[in-house]
């Protein structure tokens, strides 16, 4: 899926528009457990999206589920159908909904929403005092040998505990770790509810997940502040085959016309959003 994607440990969300045969279908390609995006009962946040783009084009959506993982573009966005013939479409989906503004695979839309790591710490376990990420690099080192903090494979969250000097305290996470039961938003709400771990520098959508697993006020969710050579925050878009040029132009234009209903879907999963530059 290339570093950026993996980076951001997002999810890819595709989707099928036809507009020749037939009953016209939004066929989506998604992954069935990966929320807050989208997962196989349609709860997550891409899955309202896609229904609210059906709606608007006068359509059904259809799924086909795929697992998010390596080749996930390979696989949907660019794989040809089994059976293929004049009266089905050639690829198996046309859109992803879900990746980073700039992603080099497709060919994207402009952006629809930004948002950010963060830090995340559950309450109650004696890190109550911390409001600023910065603070964990000024505690006596006895209190820092105490922390317990999920670091990922890649990404800003293990390049920050590494420039900080906090690498040790460091539980390590795989971006993509192929688990069948849990993404990685599920197994980080598992881990802090086992109190296998404390906090956690998240994306801000899993981040949300986890929050929304636990009673309110459970968690401190700190946004991340750049540091040098560290960008924590990130404009995400759709994405469409290269050269498919009409199919962007629409999903432009919806993006812009559906702007602030997409934007009360994702504010409905309290994903911390950033304002978009335009």
């Amino acid at each position: 899926m290339g570093n950026i994607k993996k980076i951001l440990l997002g999810l890819s969300l595709s989707i099928t528009l036809q507009p020749v045969f037939g009953v016209e279908t939004l066929k989506v390609c998604a992954d069935p457990l990966n929320p807050p995006y989208s997962t196989k009962d349609e709860k997550g946040f891409e899955n309202k999206i896609a229904e609210l783009f059906a709606k608007e084009l006068g359509q059904k959506v259809e799924y086909t589920w795929f697992a998010q993982r390596i080749g996930f573009i390979r696989n949907t966005l660019t794989a040809d159908v089994d059976d293929w013939d004049a009266t089905s479409n050639k690829f198996k989906c046309d859109l992803v909904m879900g990746v980073p503004a700039g992603y080099d695979l497709t060919l994207n839309t402009e952006p629809y929403y930004k948002s950010t790591y963060v830090l995340l710490i559950a309450k109650g376990r004696g890190w109550d005092d911390i409001k600023e990420a910065n603070q964990l690099t000024e505690l006596p080192e006895l209190r820092q040998e105490k922390l317990k903090i999920a670091m990922f494979d890649r990404g800003p969250g293990t390049t920050w505990l590494q420039q900080n000097g906090l690498l040790e305290q460091g539980i390590s996470y795989q971006s993509m770790s192929g688990d069948s039961e849990n993404n990685v938003a599920m197994q980080i709400d598992k881990d802090f509810k086992a109190k296998k771990i404390d906090m956690v520098i998240l994306w801000g959508p899993m981040a949300a997940y986890v929050i929304s697993q636990s009673p309110k006020d459970s968690y401190n969710m700190i946004p991340m502040k750049a540091a040098p050579g560290i960008r924590f925050d990130f404009a995400m878009a759709m994405g469409v085959r290269k050269g498919d040029k009409e199919r962007k132009a629409l999903l432009d234009k919806l993006i812009v016309s559906q702007a602030d209903k997409i934007h009360k879907i994702i504010e409905s999963y309290h994903v911390p959003l950033l304002p978009l530059q335009k």
